[in-house]
């Protein structure tokens, strides 16, 4: 079985562990990635990190940032030359990467599918609603991070077969617990610092929390400035750290007692899952999160969940975690089994070669 993928997500170190285990199920996996990729954080460039048993190529970009017009000036040569039996498009279909790729892919023969996080049922302008509905009526499978996203393209009129996959797994054992230090009670939040992530309501709470605290801030955005400004008030309680690679992201997790991710719905975005939240749990770390999007269904019973900007409700549950050493425990052995059942690399790389196999018998 030879399957080429497309994706500007595995520039990303720690997510090619799947491609890895993939490939160890009999596939002849070619993963064709952007040398980089530009979003409000700054320019994320490719990691090499799991690269045995397959092929990972950077080939060229264009329109680097664009998420809906980049494309890949080359795709289709590489296509001719592989003969792939299968085209995993890692793109939503309105993208013009994921048109690009399903053309290619029916030149050559091969089958197709796409990748879909998006869980609110949007209505793009022209050529993007043409294009989506071309791809809705040519491509052979899906693919759909949560349950609601696979709600939006059945409401959309796509009607050929589909399964809810996570994107990535974790690797729980990069992921796992540490024994913690002794410290005052550590607070964290990693992600961007866009409006939509709700730092700013997590700085309310925490200024409500009382007791004793701090708080780890980790990654890059817009928003960096003001929400510093904002911290400014609780003194050298709160740091700020820029974006790290994802190879070291494993060693962020020991450094706090709880992982928090106070999303915000908007008119045009909800979580459409939090992974954070995922190696937060393997690692043994309490997770708070609001209830907007995918969150609930990702943390079930292994979590905290608050009403979406209410820092109040926030900070109450913080105060429970902080204070409540049996349930910090209970969290923590909760969240990391979840995540054992649930979210694996090795369980998402099983149920994506099991829909290879299917598309093609």
């Amino acid at each position: 079985m030879r399957v080429l993928m497309i994706s500007k997500a595995c520039i990303v170190g720690i997510y090619q562990k799947k491609l890895e285990l993939i490939a160890k199920m009999g596939v002849e996996l070619l993963a064709l990635v952007p040398p980089s990729w530009k979003d409000e954080r700054g320019e994320q460039r490719l990691e090499r990190v799991y690269t045995d048993g397959y092929r990972l190529e950077a080939i060229p970009i264009w329109r680097n940032g664009n998420f809906h017009a980049h494309s890949y000036p080359t795709l289709g040569a590489h296509m001719r030359t592989f003969k792939p039996d299968i085209v995993h498009i890692d793109e939503e279909p309105y993208n013009l990467s994921a048109w690009q790729a399903l053309f290619h892919a029916r030149r050559v023969g091969a089958k197709s599918l796409f990748f879909s996080w998006q869980n609110i049922a949007r209505d793009y302008p022209p050529p993007f609603s043409w294009g989506e509905r071309w791809t809705l009526n040519h491509v052979d499978y899906a693919l759909m991070g949560t349950e609601s996203a696979a709600e939006v393209w059945r409401a959309k009129g796509y009607q050929k077969p589909l399964r809810v996959i996570p994107q990535f797994g974790t690797d729980p054992d990069l992921f796992h617990p540490v024994t913690p230090t002794a410290r005052p009670f550590t607070v964290g939040f990693f992600g961007r610092l866009v409006p939509e992530k709700g730092v700013d309501v997590l700085l309310d709470a925490l200024g409500q929390l009382g007791g004793e605290w701090r708080a780890l801030i980790v990654g890059g955005g817009p928003e960096a400035e003001r929400l510093q400004a904002q911290a400014a008030a609780h003194g050298d309680r709160i740091t700020f750290r820029a974006q790290v690679p994802s190879t070291e992201m494993p060693a962020l997790y020991p450094q706090v007692d709880v992982l928090v991710l106070p999303s915000l719905t908007r008119p045009n975005w909800k979580e459409q899952f939090g992974r954070v939240l995922v190696e937060a749990m393997a690692c043994g770390v309490p997770v708070i999160g609001s209830d907007s999007g995918a969150i609930p269904d990702v943390i079930g019973d292994a979590g905290l969940i608050t009403p979406e900007g209410d820092a109040a409700a926030l900070a109450e549950a913080l105060r429970r975690v902080r204070d409540d050493a049996r349930l910090r425990a209970e969290l923590a052995a909760q969240g990391r089994q979840r995540v054992l059942e649930r979210f694996t690399h090795a369980q998402v790389a099983a149920d994506t070669v099991e829909v290879y196999r299917m598309m093609l018998e």
